[in-house]
């Protein structure tokens, strides 16, 4: 069903003047593959070997039967590519000198839409690549979500999740692209905000082949061990502050620990802005009335 959503929205992109030429032979050049740039808003990065090796072989037997489309450039006899890098580099793998291509007026915005959705019909982007595709188009055309789903037939729900997947650490980001980890797995991840324990988790499920369902377990335990340590910090950091400022040396640790005796009562010496402050604990008046009986005998 969404490859069929795909289609429409590549053929409403390519236009019908386009398919036409296409099918009558018409508008079609021949253009030299040195004078060809790659499409700049390409989001895929990584191209199968083995399989570009097949496409040349069919093209050194064959010929080229569909023609890549270009757009001019500001360069004399220079073009930019639309649609067909697959073939442009088979091509030139087999040493073509020359190609078959339809000239056509793309803007940038249909640049990147194209590249996107031809990629996505052939299933040839990996996540990473597709989330870094949309974020260009949010990025460089000011698109919302909702404006990207539309034009590449997901939902929006889709995009944002798949979009989420760039805020994983970056060695996470290449297990993910080269299909070590999946995208539930990597959902999983990403609920682990501190990066180096993420990567930790990453290591350890492919180390121990952990399935999704696994995994979410995993990370859940994880969570919850960060989440006491992270508060057994807090309670440390409090307990920390508090003997700071409790701290005096042992000089007065001990006046401390006399005066309690001899008072025989509860006294606390500790700094406050710089300065010692004794307390005396009475819990009731009878005790105060004792304590300065003991003063007017000294």
């Amino acid at each position: 069903m969404k490859k069929n959503r795909l289609g429409k929205g590549l053929d409403a992109l390519l236009s019908d003047t386009r398919k036409k030429a296409a099918q009558n032979g018409q508008l079609i050049e021949s253009l030299k593959t040195d004078n060809i740039e790659p499409n700049p808003f390409q989001p895929r990065e990584d191209f199968d070997r083995d399989s570009l090796e097949e496409l040349a072989e069919s093209i050194k037997k064959q010929g080229i039967i569909q023609p890549v489309t270009v757009r001019t450039t500001e360069e004399n006899d220079n073009y930019q590519l639309v649609s067909g890098e697959r073939r442009l580099r088979a091509a030139r793998m087999v040493e073509l000198d020359e190609i078959p291509a339809i000239i056509d007026q793309f803007t940038d915005q249909q640049m990147m839409e194209v590249a996107l959705i031809e990629n996505l019909q052939r299933e040839d982007l990996n996540p990473i690549e597709e989330a870094q595709a949309y974020k260009r188009m949010l990025d460089d055309f000011e698109f919302t979500q909702q404006d990207v789903a539309e034009r590449v037939g997901k939902s929006r729900s889709a995009i944002s999740n798949t979009i989420r997947l760039l805020n994983l650490a970056p060695k996470i980001q290449k297990y993910v692209s080269r299909e070590t980890l999946s995208m539930g797995h990597a959902r999983s991840l990403l609920s682990i905000k501190d990066e180096e324990l993420q990567v930790k988790a990453a290591d350890h499920i492919i180390k121990n082949h952990l399935s999704v369902r696994e995994t979410e377990k995993y990370v859940s335990k994880i969570k919850s061990a960060k989440s006491s340590e992270n508060n057994e910090k807090d309670q440390q950091k409090k307990k920390s502050k508090t003997a700071e400022k409790r701290f005096v040396d042992k000089r007065w640790l001990k006046a401390e620990k006399q005066l309690s005796q001899t008072l025989n009562t509860r006294v606390k010496i500790k700094k406050e802005n710089g300065n010692k402050v004794l307390s005396i604990t009475c819990d009731d008046y009878e005790v105060l009335q004792r304590i300065l009986s003991l003063l007017d005998q000294e």
